[in-house]
């Protein structure tokens, strides 16, 4: 069976679900947030798969409000009950989901959906083949502006390093790497946006504190 069939699936009605942040108060796309449960210890952690058991805990993906939740006690306040939160919360997430690009990543280069190196990625845009582009954050700006101009409607990320590009698909040095549209295109869509939110300064209008719910969701699962 080919590797792109093990996946777990993505987007359809499972992603469209709505699930309230904790801190906000605004109900979004589970694609957008992201998953923390109690543990029987007693310790929040992160559930970045949403596999774990227990009552999801759900915040906006993004670093300031996950230290929001922390500093205003809100994880305890959702659970109803004392938890610890370690210090290092929001670090583990962008940790955890540099991860899970980098594994992603790898998998795309095993099941044939993805290519590196400059020349490989261009050929690839021009032939329409690319569902998302990636750009090394370090890597040269007049690489990125080049392949930019080719990429059209094609989604382009710059939320990985060189480095950690080059881990994901096995090798010393990666910065231009283009990723076949399909299933792990879209799944990697997803969590290099979620990644964005630890790597980069907010740019969205919500309100950390904002309370009001903007329509009926199911805060738990």
């Amino acid at each position: 069976m080919h590797l792109a069939e093990h996946v777990e699936p993505t987007g359809g009605k499972d992603e469209a679900t709505m699930r309230r942040c904790i801190v906000t108060g605004t109900s979004r796309p589970k694609a957008e947030l992201l998953r923390f449960v109690v543990s029987p210890q007693g310790a929040v952690v992160p559930d970045i798969r949403e596999r774990l058991p227990g009552r999801g805990l759900w915040l906006t993906a993004r670093r300031d409000i996950v230290a929001a939740a922390c500093g205003k006690g809100l994880f305890a306040k959702a659970a109803r009950a004392s938890v610890e939160v370690p210090a290092d919360l929001a670090d583990q997430v962008e940790a955890l989901l540099a991860r899970r690009c980098c594994d992603l990543l790898g998998l795309a280069r095993r099941a044939g959906a993805a290519t590196y190196g400059f020349e490989k990625v261009r050929a690839w845009l021009r032939a329409g083949k690319c569902g998302l582009l990636f750009a090394a954050s370090d890597g040269a700006e007049d690489g990125r502006r080049k392949l930019r101009a080719l990429a059209g409607d094609t989604p382009v990320t710059t939320v990985l390093r060189a480095d950690e590009m080059a881990a994901g698909l096995g090798r010393e040095h990666t910065v231009h790497v283009a990723v076949r549209g399909g299933k792990l295109a879209l799944m990697l869509h997803r969590e290099t946006a979620r990644l964005s939110g630890f790597r980069t300064q907010p740019c969205g209008s919500e309100r950390i504190g904002n309370r009001r719910r903007k329509s009926k969701v199911h805060d738990q699962q």
